[in-house]
């Protein structure tokens, strides 16, 4: 197993790995919305959900991968009535790539999150 944490990412504000490659795939922790000084950002969720996938995406490139390479993600949404616009920022974010999702009602999300991303990826040099 690798540990893979990015200098683009606040460090991680618990005892883990922002990811690990292990048996050719990558795991990421969940990903909050945090900017790379560790500040929370605005409470609204289309903000926090951009910068969440721009977390993501960083941590992706750091595992030489790309947003192309994600496999599945779980997000887990304070507020289920965000759903849809979650949808729409989704589709922006991946394009015609289309992971497979799950999405859980989750209340008590780590900082006060309003939503929060994990993710699997086959990075390139799986291929």
């Amino acid at each position: 197993m690798e540990k893979i944490n990015s200098k683009k990412l606040p460090e991680a504000i618990g005892p883990y790995s922002q990811a690990v490659k292990a048996n050719g795939l990558i795991y990421t922790s969940g990903q909050v919305p945090l900017d790379v000084d560790g500040n929370m950002v605005e409470r609204d969720i289309k903000v926090q959900t951009r910068q969440v996938f721009e977390n993501l995406r960083n941590l992706l490139d750091d595992a030489l991968c790309g947003m192309d390479n994600v496999i599945k993600i779980t997000i887990y949404l304070e507020n289920m009535d965000d759903f849809a616009v979650v949808n729409v920022l989704c589709a922006e974010a991946f394009g015609d790539h289309k992971p497979v999702r799950t999405t859980i009602s989750a209340k008590g999300l780590p900082m006060n999150s309003m939503i929060v991303i994990d993710a699997i990826a086959q990075p390139y040099d799986y291929y």
